[in-house]
């Protein structure tokens, strides 16, 4: 893969290519490019938007350069990071599926075009005036997350039908997220007469002390929110959920491609391939202000049966018929 890695390491050393003057030199505009996961667990969002930007005519290299920012999950990096953005005045800031990037982004500059993808409403979140008219220096996708909760907790009760405690982890630095997907929990759980137990892990580490204390405290089933660094672990998810027995649900289909049970979420790559297009289309002249905020339309339900049948699940039929993907 033709990818150039732009680390920045704050508060620490910094290693990087030197991406910055090379471009400045040669005349092309940069787009920083930030990521919450890592180079290679998100590689797929950098290539979707890639492609994004390739459909607006900018091509990497050719006549843009891409600076990638891969947090590795250190969310307390973010306001440095644009601040370094900012004092260099990149042309675009791209944030394609972080709130908490998009929201450091908008607090570093009012003047730098930011394109984002988020799970939240955007005008909520204090991104944008409004969808259909932005406004200021901000627009991107808004690809739904917090409305899909209790989608995806009635798939995991048709698929784990004696399910009655469930285990809801969450990632304490990504806020926004976390609270909206608590609130939404908590109102599907009291329908569904789910009983719920709350687990918050940052770190690796802290991802193998929940799935420890979930097995403990023998959860019948595991809700994972939707996070950018849960989705840059999805292997660990997938390892430990099988290890300890415990069938989950996760708001991406990255998951059960490596093993994980089932997902229910919107195309994120269709999403993210969006937000490199209007990243093209401001470096075209476009505004921010005057491009509408988008939103997915196209969501996504997968199983892995053989995930299913390792757990001792018997899988609906009904399920398998409504399944967009069937991983054997």
């Amino acid at each position: 893969m033709n990818r150039r890695a732009f680390i920045t390491l704050l508060g620490g050393a910094a290693f990087a290519w030197p991406l910055a003057a090379h471009a400045q030199q040669a005349g092309l505009p940069v787009i920083g490019f930030v990521d919450i996961g890592s180079a290679a667990a998100t590689a797929h969002l950098a290539a979707a938007f890639r492609n994004g930007l390739n459909e607006a005519g900018y091509v990497e290299g050719k006549n843009v350069t891409i600076e990638y920012h891969w947090l590795e999950g250190r969310y307390d990096r973010l306001p440095g990071l644009m601040a370094e953005l900012v004092g260099r005045r990149v042309a675009v800031i791209a944030t394609p599926a972080s709130i908490p990037a998009a929201q450091a982004a908008k607090a570093a500059t009012s003047a730098i075009p930011i394109v984002f993808g988020v799970g939240e409403d955007p005008a909520k979140l204090g991104l944008v005036a409004n969808l259909a008219q932005p406004g200021g220096n901000a627009t991107g996708v808004n690809f739904f997350v917090a409305e899909v909760v209790a989608k995806r907790l009635g798939l995991l009760r048709d698929l784990v039908p004696a399910a009655a405690r469930i285990a809801v982890m969450v990632n304490p630095a990504n806020a926004a997220t976390a609270e909206a997907t608590l609130r939404d929990v908590k109102k599907s759980t009291g329908t569904l007469g789910l009983q719920i137990q709350i687990f918050e892990a940052g770190t690796s580490r802290e991802i193998d002390a929940s799935f420890a204390a979930i097995s403990r405290e023998r959860a019948d089933a595991l809700f994972v929110a939707p996070d950018a660094f849960f989705l840059s672990r999805r292997v660990q998810f997938a390892t430990l959920a099988a290890r300890n027995g415990i069938p989950a649900n996760y708001s991406s289909r990255y998951y059960p491609e490596v093993g994980g049970l089932m997902s229910y979420g919107t195309d994120i790559l269709d999403s993210v391939r969006q937000v490199g297009v209007y990243a093209g289309k401001i470096l075209n002249g476009a505004k921010s202000a005057d491009l509408p905020v988008t939103q997915s339309t196209k969501f996504e339900f997968v199983i892995n049966l053989q995930t299913a049948r390792a757990l001792g699940l018997d899988v609906p039929s009904g399920l398998l018929l409504a399944a967009d993907e069937v991983i054997e």
